[in-house]
């Protein structure tokens, strides 16, 4: 028996180029901005979607986000599911065959302990999970 289980989707990231127009429409739609943090070359932003979020990347230099940019150009950068026991669930994926980027979790946006899946293991889309400080995924 499993020691852990997806129990939402958390967010949708959306990695944001120079123009502002997916930004202004997702405020538009979704309200303001409830949290925004800065990353090493980024600055996230979340809006609320119900109880998930859509996560605005925003390069300001250097780092994942601007070479997602480089490549893809803006739009879809990831896909991240709320869980609890990230741990556990790292240790079976890991132990299943599953390619991970991150073998341990690390700390993300909010107060968050997060770690993403290679996107081999997905189809091409990036995968995080994202647990709470609480254990679960309920953030809002």
């Amino acid at each position: 028996m499993t020691s852990w289980r997806v129990v939402s989707i958390h967010h949708v990231a959306v990695a944001r180029g120079e123009d502002a127009i997916g930004e202004a429409l997702f405020e538009q739609l979704l309200g303001s901005v409830v949290h925004e943090e800065p990353g090493v070359g980024f600055v996230e932003r979340m809006y609320p979607a119900g109880d998930a979020f859509v996560q605005v990347l925003e390069a300001q230099g250097p780092g994942v986000v601007q070479r997602s940019l480089d490549r893809r150009g803006p739009g879809l950068h990831h896909v991240a599911f709320g869980v609890e026991g990230l741990d556990a669930a790292l240790d079976e994926l890991d132990a299943r065959g599953v390619a991970l980027i991150d073998r341990h979790a690390r700390p993300g946006g909010m107060g968050t302990r997060i770690a993403f899946l290679h996107p081999s293991a997905a189809g091409g889309v990036l995968v995080e999970l994202v647990e709470t400080a609480a254990g679960g995924a309920d953030d809002g």
